[in-house]
């Protein structure tokens, strides 16, 4: 049964945070393909504003290679044990889309073109987590993840240190560290969970300076201390597939991505060797954030979907698709991370992103950069992809300046 109780803190941010009278939205897009564009004038925006945003973004182009396989072995690819396990694309040129009360205003670039979009997808990770939390199979994000999580036959090297010889059953939340580590703390990535994953230590992904550190640190209590990981958030991904028995793509495609109109292009990859049995079938394990290749590749249009999503709460034209409650506790600052919600909500708390927008904005970001700005004060929704992060900035302040009276607060 979907909850209906909202956690008092939860629902206090949402009053505050959102002025009265947010959606006066009543056009919804229908099923891929079909989304109504309007002139940025017959909603009231000043076309020359809208028109310099596209400009800023089209300027701003990433200036990273556009065959992202050899992007990722100038970059993350040079760490230990970098080497690629899941599919790249080659990208598209700078692409976006402006999302004003549920039109779009403005699109350029190719956004039908379906590329990496890196950690957007633990955006789409949380979310099926979510899903989980509202059908009550997680019963609460600061349960223990230990108990929900049977033994998994994983290859020799993954598991946990002093439990990694073999190909057979592990568990991953069993060492004294571990088994102190909630649903809460692997959403906001402050979990310091120890181990190897898909061939891929903890400390590999974004090395320290100082090789000596990287297997003999102290450990930090899980909830004190954040880091950016993703090998933990391939954890998560792993996790999420043990409660739900499926596979995370088919948890989001019948939930989320059908509902919502996605079109049929899109596509949540895995690895070469996260591949485990489950319930008597070959299923694979997705990748969290796209680090060493795989996670979500899809296109700007149905980034744009998602992010109208999440921007209305988690309902899609009158129906309830995620709770509520969830897209709140999402969007609140962490205690640890102040600017980050649940993986991937990069927040804009005190402003600290954008200096003009109000403070009670998300973006899901990625690599790329990839960028899905939420502003639901303002009905906006705004996906840059292949964007320098200065140049998003201008694109988001120029789309705001062309509204008569932005919400800024």
């Amino acid at each position: 049964m979907p909850r209906v109780f909202l956690k008092l803190i939860i629902l206090s941010f949402l009053l505050v945070g959102i002025p009265d009278g947010l959606s006066s939205q009543t056009y919804w897009p229908g099923a891929h393909p079909n989304w109504d564009r309007k002139d940025p004038a017959d909603l009231g925006l000043d076309p020359n504003k809208i028109q310099d945003a596209v400009d800023a973004a089209v300027a701003g182009e990433s200036n990273s290679p556009r065959d992202l396989s050899f992007n990722h072995r100038m970059t993350f690819g040079r760490e230990p044990y970098g080497e690629p396990i899941g599919p790249f694309t080659t990208r598209a040129p700078q692409t976006g889309l402006i999302v004003y009360k549920g039109y779009i205003v403005a699109e350029w670039g190719d956004p039908m073109k379906v590329d990496n979009t890196f950690s957007v997808s633990k955006s789409f990770l949380s979310t099926t987590v979510g899903l989980a939390y509202d059908t009550g199979i997680i019963s609460s994000v600061h349960d223990l993840v230990r108990p929900y999580v049977a033994p998994i036959v994983l290859d020799h090297g993954d598991g946990e240190p002093g439990d990694q010889d073999g190909r057979r059953a592990k568990l991953l939340f069993e060492s004294e560290h571990n088994r102190k580590i909630t649903w809460d703390h692997l959403l906001r990535q402050t979990s310091d969970w120890e181990g190897t994953l898909w061939g891929k230590p903890e400390w590999a992904d974004r090395p320290s300076d100082e090789p000596l550190s990287w297997k003999s640190r102290p450990r930090f209590d899980p909830g004190t201390a954040y880091e950016y990981n993703d090998t933990r958030v391939n954890l998560l991904a792993l996790a999420a597939t043990s409660v739900w028995r499926r596979p995370l793509p088919e948890v989001l495609r019948e939930h989320v991505m059908d509902p919502i109109g996605a079109s049929p292009t899109w596509r949540w990859h895995g690895y070469d060797n996260s591949w485990i049995t489950l319930d008597g079938r070959s299923v694979q394990a997705v990748s969290g954030g796209g680090h060493w290749g795989g996670g979500m590749l899809l296109s700007a249009f149905d980034q744009a979907r998602f992010g109208l999503l999440t921007m209305h709460k988690g309902m899609w034209n009158g129906k309830s698709l995620i709770s509520e409650e969830w897209i709140g506790m999402a969007s609140t600052p962490g205690v640890v991370n102040q600017g980050s919600g649940f993986m991937n909500f990069s927040l804009n708390t005190d402003r600290g992103r954008y200096s003009e927008a109000p403070e009670y904005t998300w973006t899901h970001t990625g690599a790329g950069s990839n960028l899905i700005y939420v502003d639901p004060a303002n009905e906006l929704v705004i996906v840059a992809r292949w964007i320098r992060g200065s140049a998003f900035r201008d694109v988001v302040h120029a789309v705001l300046d062309s509204m008569d009276n932005p919400v800024r607060d």
